[in-house]
């Protein structure tokens, strides 16, 4: 499998990673599986957050990755944090109601409540889950120096942030944030969109709409890199759009292409995202050994760009 190289950071990580927001659903044994299958197909990089399971989903992969004998020096581990969930058992503090904290406190204590989990002594990427509109970009300094003084954290990053986001952090932190985990699939190609139609009669600029901010050039220009979440989404965790009668188009397009590559409809869905220049890594969500191989096999997958934009405009895009 590819690699590339994320952020400036001098890691390179598989260009395809696994996410195991729903790995609590399953049992050792399944997972164990899991996580043999992808590490077997290439992937040398996980990522969680200590919401996922409500904690439960970092605990299992961490014991999975022993029952199944990964060694740890052989794969990267990414995880988020700064969410707390309604009845705040993530640190504990007894504090109630859904919100988020980027103290430097909550920063530092779910750090250590990670690395427990994880069974491991580092983390090898951090990332604010989601902008918290309270943040003080000293405190996020002030825990991001010590985090990395301690050798508990290797590199840093943001999830779901605008670039002016990004730059409040960065610009108080004394280390780089080298990726963004944003929502993009086929289905959910607002970046692309807003820059295709800008400054065009009737583009997407209602207050519907789902902003960018331009986010896509930024990271581009910044030499970030995009961490493509729910790749099989549409909407907000509303479904998949594989083989769903309200895509037929999209789906129709997938399976020419899959039957010209000898492969399969899902692995064109990650070709598309990965054909960007960009240089985008996708998290796939699967738990199922199964589907990981399917969504694997993008190797021999090379999309031209007429058929990046053929499947970009079956998905429902227009290009003016």
């Amino acid at each position: 499998m590819k690699q590339i190289e994320l952020g400036q950071s001098g890691l390179n990580a598989s260009q395809i990673a696994l996410g195991v927001m729903r790995i609590d659903r399953k049992n050792a044994q399944e997972t164990a599986k899991t996580v043999s299958t992808a590490f077997d197909a290439g992937i040398n990089y996980y990522d969680t957050a200590d919401i996922y399971g409500a904690g439960k989903s970092s605990t299992i992969f961490g014991q999975a990755l022993k029952d199944a004998g990964i060694d740890r020096n052989k794969i990267y581990i990414q995880t988020k944090i700064g969410i707390i969930l309604k009845n705040g058992q993530i640190n504990g503090d007894g504090l109630t109601g859904l919100r988020y904290d980027f103290s430097r406190e909550h920063l530092l204590s779910a750090v250590d409540i990670e690395l427990q989990r994880l069974q491991t002594d580092h983390i090898d990427f951090l990332l604010l889950h989601r902008p918290d509109t309270l943040m003080e970009p000293e405190e996020i300094a002030d825990a991001f120096s010590q985090l990395e003084a301690s050798g508990k954290v290797l590199h840093f990053g943001v999830s779901n942030f605008t670039p002016y986001d990004i730059e409040l952090v960065q610009q108080a932190v004394s280390q780089r944030l080298e990726v963004n985990q944003l929502q993009f699939a086929l289905t959910h190609a607002n970046m692309i969109s807003e820059n295709i139609q800008m400054n065009i009669d009737g583009s997407p600029d209602s207050d519907t709409h789902v902003r960018t901010f331009d986010i896509l050039t930024y990271m581009r220009l910044h030499k970030m890199t995009i961490q493509a979440w729910s790749p099989f989404q549409y909407g907000m965790f509303a479904g998949v759009f594989i083989d769903n009668p309200k895509f037929k188009e999209l789906n129709d397009q997938l399976q020419t292409l899959a039957d010209k590559y000898h492969s399969n409809k899902s692995a064109v869905a990650v070709a598309w995202i990965l054909k960007h220049p960009a240089n985008i890594q996708t998290i796939l969500g699967s738990t199922s050994p199964e589907h990981i191989k399917q969504m694997t096999e993008v190797d021999d997958v090379h999309l031209s760009n007429q058929e990046w934009y053929d499947l970009y405009q079956a998905a429902g895009y227009k290009i003016p």
